[in-house]
């Protein structure tokens, strides 16, 4: 093949794009619970050891972008779209305004808002740290965004809490930190409960999202187990306001199995919201979209999900590829994310209306017949072939993963 001039390239990955086939349309994209972030479709490539390889993109293009996809839903942090000496000022007021509008204009609805509580110097310390002035504008930064949440109509707010921890041992109070920080949440609850009684509107679903490790070299709140039992620590006010944001990759950071943490949210009563990318064990945030890595455990995840009647949101939490171009973050990579998770989860559909899975579980439970409740060698032996049957299962959840129940095979 020839080298492709730049003013051809385009052209040439929409008539690839298009090739691939597969996808679905803007209107049948618009049915599942998606939101899209502004950070995410705004991310120019910039980490700690690269240099942005895209252009910045603002919110009104971003959310017109998203319209035409087919995403219905959009979210952001506060100083995704306002700088942080605008909030709480005029200036807050016209740009939240203009995103109202924007929204408005293209059919879309905020989805969800969230707080930048780790990136600005203020926070080098955590939104908890031991200055009671860091403390007082960590409470009111987290206040100020649930109003930017009602006023644009969100139904959610999220916290990541990366930055609280400590880099050294012996820094922090940890007892102390997490009492601290709980005062924010708090603050953030109470003022969402009468902005919600003044509007006449419900109040904000509040979601805790852990992360294993990044930014701090020691962070308090890891994993969702951990989020759990700070939301039942007594320290809140209003426990029942406050649930969790999952993220797929931070569970599989650490080693965990996803689907496993999910669980425990569901029994908990708290999975409201679910941040869905992908990436590898014991890694870096590499924050890949869905599928990509894990496709298999995607299918179990999303099982589990439709068999529990999940019923919010899925947050496109990734980074577009740095090699990836402005053009292509919205010609490829926001489509394609779409389009995979929507096959996951039909696929999903199929698994759990399976007949030879539903077959085999019901076995499963049902045994091999009584046998003496102390006798461990007759249990044994009334459920050994029967045992064989979760490897069967987990062979037809990769058949209805490449189609091959569907008659899909290879000539050789």
């Amino acid at each position: 093949m020839p080298p492709i001039p730049p003013d051809q390239q385009q052209s040439l990955v929409a008539r690839l794009m298009q090739a691939c086939g597969g996808s679905y349309s803007p209107q049948t994209r618009r049915k599942y619970f998606i939101t899209g972030p502004q950070w995410a479709a705004a991310y120019e490539g910039q980490a700690l050891f690269h240099a942005p390889t895209r252009k910045p993109v603002p919110f009104e293009e971003v959310i017109r972008q998203y319209a035409e996809i087919g995403i219905a839903h959009w979210c952001t942090h506060d100083t995704d779209v306002i700088p942080t000496e605008a909030l709480g000022k005029d200036g807050q007021q016209e740009i939240v305004a203009r995103i109202a509008a924007s929204l408005r204009q293209h059919g879309l609805a905020c989805s969800m808002v969230t707080t930048e509580t780790f990136h600005h110097a203020v926070w080098a310390a955590s939104p908890a740290a031991e200055a009671p002035e860091v403390r007082s504008y960590a409470a009111w930064r987290v206040s100020n965004t649930v109003r930017i949440g009602h006023a644009l109509g969100a139904k959610f707010a999220v916290y990541w809490p990366g930055s609280l921890g400590y880099y050294v041992q012996g820094a922090v109070v940890e007892t102390d930190t997490l009492r601290w920080y709980a005062d924010s949440l708090n603050a953030a609850c109470e003022t969402d409960i009468a902005l919600a009684a003044s509007a006449g509107r419900p109040t904000l679903r509040h979601c805790l999202e852990a992360k294993p490790f990044e930014p701090q070299a020691e962070i308090l709140l890891p994993t969702s187990d951990a989020m759990l039992a700070f939301i039942a620590s007594g320290l809140l006010t209003h426990p029942e306001m406050v649930g969790l944001n999952p993220e797929y990759l931070h569970e599989l950071m650490w080693g965990a199995a996803p689907r496993a943490a999910l669980a425990r949210a569901l029994l908990a009563g708290k999975l409201w919201h679910f941040d869905i990318n992908d990436g590898y064990r014991l890694k870096h945030d590499v924050d890949i979209a869905v599928g990509l890595v894990n496709p298999l455990d995607w299918l179990n995840v999303l099982v589990l999900l439709r068999s529990h009647n999940y019923t919010g949101p899925f947050n496109l939490d990734y980074k577009p590829p740095r090699t990836t171009s402005n053009y292509g973050v919205f010609a490829v990579s926001f489509p394609t994310a779409v389009d995979r998770f929507i096959t996951l989860w039909e696929m999903a559909g199929e698994a759990i209306a399976d007949p030879i899975i539903s077959e085999a579980v019901a076995a499963l439970r049902s045994g091999g017949g009584p046998v003496p409740p102390a006798d461990a060698e007759a249990a044994t032996a009334a459920n050994r072939e029967l045992l064989t049957l979760h490897e069967l299962i987990a062979h037809r959840l990769f058949q209805i993963l490449v189609g091959q129940h569907r008659g899909r095979v290879y000539s050789l």
